[in-house]
């Protein structure tokens, strides 16, 4: 009898299962929010990486947190215990660039507002958000279709500098801009968006960085490519 009565409490609760549409029409919410959002940071983002992938990562946050926040918001033990659990946890991706850390709080901002029952207020900000994020990138000058993005990765021994990368591009008549450095004792990682460069230009900038470290990685992709 306590065994019967314990699993009726556990998966019978009155109060849970009356709260079950509700739960149940803010994940599906949280769901099509996650998904828009990642469509709106493949098509409006600016971050030198591969946002197509990393957009995947919105819709199951944007659900988790609506499911925690559900769960928990009505039990203050309940909400202690989650900041303790979460506490014990380490999060070992590093985010380098603050877009993607800016997306990520808004996937947790949509999440938490579900989760707390302020649908409304929750989908119109959303909107909003979205709005502002289009709006700041069709203000945005349009790049030329001559740009690129480029990419070295350049392994130690024989690592390259920012500057040695710079000053070969300037050789070869083009006009760069670094985007982004991450220089490790291991390997040196820079992105630079690179102007008025031909594939004759690129091919003389291969060749000298290559006798500078001969097991450089380049990787050279049209403005616009990363949107995919």
């Amino acid at each position: 009898m306590q065994l019967q009565n314990s699993f009726t409490e556990l998966f019978w609760n009155p109060v849970t299962i009356k709260s079950l549409p509700t739960l149940a029409i803010s994940l599906i919410t949280a769901a099509i929010l996650g998904v828009l959002l990642g469509k709106a940071y493949v098509r409006f983002g600016t971050a030198l990486s591969n946002r197509s992938q990393f957009a995947r990562n919105f819709l199951l946050l944007t659900v988790t947190t609506t499911l925690i926040i559900g769960i928990v918001k009505s039990s203050l033990a309940l909400s202690l215990g989650l900041v303790g659990a979460l506490s014990i946890v380490r999060f070992r991706a590093a985010i380098k660039e603050p877009e993607e850390l800016a997306f990520l709080f808004l996937s947790i901002a949509v999440g938490l507002g579900l989760g707390a029952g302020e649908g409304l207020v929750t989908v119109v900000a959303f909107i909003l958000i979205i709005g502002l994020i289009a709006l700041r990138s069709l203000s945005r000058p349009k790049a030329d279709s001559g740009n690129l993005f480029l990419t070295i990765n350049s392994p130690a021994p024989g690592k390259l500098t920012s500057v040695q990368i710079l000053e070969a591009l300037s050789a070869v008549g083009a006009t760069a801009s670094l985007k982004r450095l991450d220089d490790g004792p291991d390997v040196m990682r820079a992105s630079f968006r690179v102007d008025s460069v031909d594939p004759e230009g690129i091919e003389m900038f291969s060749e000298s960085i290559r006798k500078l470290s001969p097991s450089v990685e380049i990787t050279c992709l049209e403005d616009g490519g990363l949107n995919h």
